[in-house]
């Protein structure tokens, strides 16, 4: 609002100066975005060193830390090979559409008090729709490549993304019961209220009867977004690469960057719903004077620390076991622990 009335008394019409105000806040926001996929790429992999007792990128750069945006540079120059067999228009949309699905997701994720490209009421359902569509950019690319491990790794990701956006669903059923609102805000500020005062990390979702949803929403998030142990979709003993085996260059940077932006969606959800969003742990000085959003960032980081391990220590899932996991375990869990979490917000309302 402050740029659109900046634009405003520039001498600029209201429409224009709305639109400028938000091309601009989106511009910046896709900026920062691509700085934290350099970022937690180089700390992925050195986390994945370390508990391999290696070093990781180390040369590019002091620590190794321009070795992300060297390799994207070296994606960026080299040539864009299209198989002759492919239907090319799918084969090039596929990589924008995964891309383009991972960044819209951002623009209801409150980033502080007040810092949110788009406040809608129904932030959490945009968010739910955007995750879901993600999976068309891989579905596209496995059709489109004309090939049989593409296509089977397309087949996989269907499936994938079918059996875990439903405990998805229903852990974000739970939060919003809980909350009272489907804007994320919303969430965020009913997490700021409760009997433990200065102690705020206390009123977080995650120290309530919410609790076991946490981990079903965590191992969800990592089967949505195709990371280990759930990357039945890119299984390299299997299917090589899976959907990208026949993308190069640009297109294949493009699908990375999505799973990236994708990853730190799940993580940025992690911590609104569960972890308080961009509220301090405590209430008090100094922790109210670091700003909302370099919590969020930290909180964020931490979920992210927890995908690396997960990505370096637990070994593949089986098919089967994936299927079941969603199927029988998390599907009647997350279930129940709606019924039990409506009966507990009648239970205080009528009490309260």
């Amino acid at each position: 609002m402050l740029l659109t009335h900046y634009f405003q008394h520039l001498g600029l019409p209201y429409g224009w100066a709305w639109t400028l105000s938000q091309v601009l806040v989106l511009g910046v926001l896709e900026f920062i975005m691509l700085l934290m996929v350099a970022a937690v790429i180089l700390l992925d992999r050195k986390i994945w060193a370390a508990v391999q007792l290696r070093r990781g990128p180390n040369v590019v750069g002091p620590f190794g830390i321009l070795q992300t945006i060297a390799d994207a540079f070296k994606f960026l120059l080299k040539e864009v090979i299209i198989p002759a067999g492919a239907n090319k228009a799918i084969f090039i949309l596929a990589p924008l559409v995964t891309a383009t699905l991972a960044f819209a997701g951002w623009a209801v994720v409150p980033l502080d008090d007040g810092w949110v490209a788009a406040d809608i009421n129904v932030g959490i359902l945009y968010l739910f729709a955007m995750s879901s569509l993600g999976v068309y950019g891989i579905i596209m690319a496995g059709w489109a490549s004309n090939s049989k491990y593409p296509f089977l790794s397309a087949l996989r990701a269907a499936a994938q993304m079918v059996s875990y956006e439903v405990s998805i669903g229903f852990v974000i059923i739970t939060v919003l019961l809980f909350a009272g609102t489907l804007n994320l805000s919303g969430i965020v500020r009913a997490q700021d209220t409760g009997i433990f005062g200065v102690f705020t990390f206390l009123n977080w979702n995650w120290f309530s009867i919410l609790f076991p949803m946490l981990p079903i929403f965590f191992v969800s998030a990592l089967a949505e977004t195709n990371r280990p142990p759930f990357d039945l979709v890119e299984a390299e003993s299997e299917l090589v690469a899976g959907f990208f085996v026949e993308y190069s260059a640009t297109p294949f940077l493009l699908f990375f960057l999505g799973e990236y932006i994708s990853v730190l969606l799940m993580c940025a959800m992690c911590a609104v719903l569960f972890f308080g969003g961009w509220l301090p742990p405590l209430n008090v000085a100094p922790f109210t004077w670091v700003p909302g959003v370099i919590w969020l960032a930290l909180k964020m980081l931490f979920v992210f620390f927890m995908f690396a391990m997960v990505k370096a220590m637990v070994p593949r899932y089986r098919y089967d076991q994936l299927m079941r996991l969603g199927w029988k375990v998390f599907l009647p869990t997350s279930l129940l622990w709606v019924v039990v979490t409506a009966g507990w917000v009648l239970v205080r309302h009528h009490h309260g």
